[in-house]
């Protein structure tokens, strides 16, 4: 038998050290005491009793931050892509026809899944930071007759908060599903999954809920399930495959669970815990301190002198704020500066904004006035000390 070759990293010798940092970019947010030390309860099997108790906890409390009556409701094992995939996959097959509202990256990216099923995908593009009328909607519904209609309510890359009423009952007039992405916008800002006409939705553990990233709430209303479950083709993904996940997750009639994956059980600690501080507080009083410390943040802003990228103040997402670049400066050297001087992560733009604005998260445990000020104080002092050029 050959000698082993390769020996043991030196790196992987020296005990794991990771810093504290206040996460005030897009997301991840911080994650409180109190849900690390559910994610740090010992490991039990995924197919144990006392998980699928956990499990009809995580349902009841997604069904409440959703709003939704909805049977199948679930947390997918893995991020918002993952649950965006698992909406995409499930409810569409070969040549039907998807629309999609692009407001910023989430729109191209949901784009690119449905293209890549062999989907007949068609657009419609926002103008940069603003969003699609219901009467555009209307217009590309009644032209492309599409089976999904595919919308970000909060667009993380832009800091657009997108109208949802009336959407719902458009699509429904054209026999079209409702997809709603809300990963940046859950927790932090209205949405009513039941009265809203929403048929799918999703989001994402690591932004409001301030859960580690790897858990991916998702909720299919019964319009939807009749989609998926009278498909003639199978998904093309068997992980994503909602006739396993929804026996995993106890949504069917089927007397017993079914082995499907290894469930991330310490994530579904996390998961459950952070649905358990959301309900402690309210989902009404976490909107409204959201909305309450966005106002705040802005206005702090604007007397800087700094301008908001989102013209609308309706529009203005509460959970992500985008603000223009200010002209002679490098983007990249201030969030470096305000990285190392300050130990505070904020971001600049991604897809369509890049290069244009700051992002800035105060999401959940994190959006509060003392935070607000905190970002606040480390923008003015990088613009006093970071190089602007005078041309």
């Amino acid at each position: 038998m050959s000698s082993i070759s390769i020996p043991p990293p030196q790196c992987l010798k020296k005990r794991l050290v990771v810093p504290h940092r206040h996460m005030f970019g897009p997301g991840p947010s911080n994650v409180p005491p109190r849900i690390l030390e559910a994610g740090a309860k010992p490991v039990i099997g995924h197919m144990h009793p006392e998980t699928f108790e956990i499990m009809s906890d995580i349902k009841s409390g997604i069904q409440y931050m959703f709003q939704t009556q909805n049977r199948t409701t679930l947390a997918v094992s893995g991020t918002g892509h993952t649950a965006m995939e698992c909406a995409i996959f499930n409810t569409v097959e070969p040549g039907e026809s998807v629309l999609v509202a692009v407001n910023g990256i989430w729109g191209e990216r949901a784009f690119d899944m449905a293209e890549r099923i062999g989907a007949r995908v068609n657009t419609i593009v926002a103008p940069l930071g603003s969003y699609v009328t219901n009467r555009e909607i209307e217009r590309a519904l009644s032209e492309h007759r599409p089976v999904l209609f595919f919308l970000a309510h909060g667009e993380s890359s832009t800091g657009v908060l997108h109208p949802l009423d009336g959407i719902g009952e458009l699509c429904h007039k054209y026999n079209c599903l409702f997809l709603v992405d809300s990963v940046a916008s859950i927790g932090g800002a209205p949405l009513y999954m039941d009265q809203q006409g929403i048929d799918i939705l999703y989001t994402g553990s690591q932004k409001v809920l301030n859960a580690p990233p790897g858990t991916a709430p998702i909720s299919f209303s019964e319009r939807a399930c009749q989609k998926v479950f009278s498909r003639t083709t199978k998904p093309v993904s068997f992980f994503l495959d909602l006739s396993w996940l929804a026996n995993y997750w106890g949504c069917d009639d089927k007397p017993a669970r079914i082995y499907h994956h290894t469930g991330p059980v310490t994530a579904f600690y996390s998961l459950r815990e952070s649905l358990a501080v959301l309900a402690d507080e309210g989902l009404e009083k976490s909107w409204e301190r959201h909305q309450k410390v966005a106002e705040y943040f802005h206005a702090g802003l604007e007397s800087m002198g700094l301008k908001l990228f989102v013209k609308e103040k309706r529009a203005r997402l509460p959970t992500v704020t985008t603000i223009v670049a200010p002209p002679g400066y490098d983007w990249k050297e201030i969030t470096a500066y305000i990285m190392k001087t300050h130990n505070l992560e904020i971001s600049g733009g991604l897809g369509s904004s890049a290069g244009l604005v700051f992002r800035v998260g105060l999401m959940g445990c994190n959006s509060s006035k003392a935070n607000a000020d905190m970002v606040l104080a480390a923008l003015k002092d990088a613009l006093k000390h970071c190089h602007r050029s005078k041309v």
